[in-house]
């Protein structure tokens, strides 16, 4: 008995090599030349950047977490955050509300005062119960924190109006932020939000792509890359898959590609399914890589909420994780502008999104344009989960579909739910806790 995996990204490659150790035969179909999906990372002139966007290892889980290290043990780099939002041209603390003593004056009263006086309402029973994601920031932070950042940078990587999200989701992945700590941080006792990626790993060498080195390395010789899927049919007890030249049989199918990538392979999809999928949101993702002589500012990353800087949300600095993803003397830039699919970001061309990112970080006084000595744009068609309004009702009429034709969903966008690395690797592995084993392996 054979299961084929659709897909050879994070979550495709964990579950090839979760079920390979506990004995199930295992195929990995990946379309493209090479596997890894979002977390594949690409070395040229000495430089090494990750080209799904900048990815660090942390996590909450502490049983993902000590997988993830175990993977690149012996290769791996420990930092302390050191990230900051840029805001009226001043570095403010991340999270925001840890930063509030880092703001203006004026801006730190109202932010710190609707604080307040929104945690009183709610105390008094006068605060709305929150309908939607724009409701939600107000009801948790306030009307200064959301104005002045929440909303802003929200509104900037999603592309979408947050009050046509979601609120569902928020839970557990934007910390409520406790009383005393927005208290400190208002009169400038330091503070730590996120504690759980306050310290994080990244492998010394190699970029992100050593993590998917180590967890594919039991099952390399399963990994069929260039196999794009055409049609997926079940034929009597097999499922018959074809790249529209070579046809496979396999006994089991697990999809982790895109939904908007599975449906169309399959045969007589109900009208509702196809209908769902296609109201799906989702955003794509530019990522600007650029090498520069000499260092780069001693951040971790920046979140960039102003939309008057420029289309890029997120500047990340690859050469603070690890010296060695440089060129001695040499420092590196990842910038990432998220996008809808087809619209004006993804008409650009390579150098109209360099020429816009060097102007961003000309704006915030990082001056590097006499200093670039390598550019490369990278494009990813799916990067982020949109929540929506009607994403719970769109996404419950497919799972049902799939689960009807036993076709199992696990990871990001076969799930469809906003997962970072670790939340991949949890799904993978609750999945497999409960998938039945292939009879052989007993």
């Amino acid at each position: 008995m054979t299961t084929a995996i659709l897909g050879g990204g994070l979550s495709g490659l964990t579950l090839a090599r979760l079920l390979h150790e506990r004995g199930d035969d295992v195929v990995v179909l990946e379309a493209e030349k090479d596997y890894g999906g979002l977390c594949r990372s690409y070395i040229e002139n000495g430089f090494t950047f990750d080209i799904g966007g900048s990815h660090i290892i942390f996590s909450r889980d502490t049983e993902v977490l000590s997988f993830m290290r175990s993977m690149i043990e012996g290769n791996e780099k420990r930092d302390t955050r050191n990230t900051k939002i840029f805001y009226k041209s001043n570095y403010v603390k991340y999270p925001f509300e840890n930063g509030i003593s880092d703001l203006p004056f004026k801006d730190r009263f109202f932010c710190f005062n609707e604080f307040l006086k929104t945690l009183i309402s709610i105390k008094i029973g006068k605060q709305s119960v929150p309908k939607n994601f724009k409701e939600w920031i107000y009801y948790t932070f306030g009307k200064g924190i959301a104005e002045c950042y929440m909303i802003p940078y929200n509104e900037k990587i999603w592309k979408y109006p947050t009050n046509r999200m979601s609120m569902h989701w928020v839970e557990g992945r934007i910390p409520r932020p406790p009383v005393k700590d927005v208290i400190k941080a208002a009169i400038g006792i330091p503070t730590e939000g996120y504690t759980h990626q306050a310290v994080f790993s990244y492998p010394l060498i190699g970029g992100i792509k050593s993590l998917i080195h180590a967890i594919s390395s039991p099952i390399k010789d399963r990994i069929k890359t260039g196999f794009r899927i055409q049609s997926i049919k079940k034929k009597s007890n097999c499922w018959q898959i074809s790249d529209g030249v070579n046809t496979i049989e396999f006994d089991r199918c697990i999809n982790t590609i895109p939904l908007q990538h599975l449906l169309p392979c399959l045969e007589n999809v109900p009208s509702d399914v196809i209908s769902a999928c296609n109201a799906l949101v989702y955003n794509s993702l530019v990522c600007v890589t650029i090498g520069i002589q000499g260092s780069v500012p001693p951040f971790s990353w920046l979140y960039i909420p102003s939309p008057s800087l420029g289309k890029t949300n997120r500047i990340s600095f690859p050469s603070n994780y690890s010296p060695e993803v440089t060129p001695h003397g040499y420092g590196s830039i990842l910038a990432e502008i998220t996008h809808h699919p087809y619209d004006e970001v993804a008409r650009m061309t390579d150098e109209e999104l360099t020429n816009e990112v060097i102007a961003t970080l000309n704006a915030m006084k990082i001056g590097i344009k006499d200093r670039i000595v390598y550019t490369r744009v990278w494009r990813q068609p799916f990067a982020y989960v949109v929540y929506d309004l009607e994403y719970q009702k769109n996404i419950k009429v497919i799972r049902d579909y799939c689960t009807h034709i036993k076709i199992p969903l696990v990871g990001r966008f076969a799930q469809f739910e906003y997962l970072n690395m670790d939340g991949c690797i949890r799904s993978v592995m609750d999945f497999v806790r409960t998938y039945p084993p292939e009879p052989h392996a007993f």
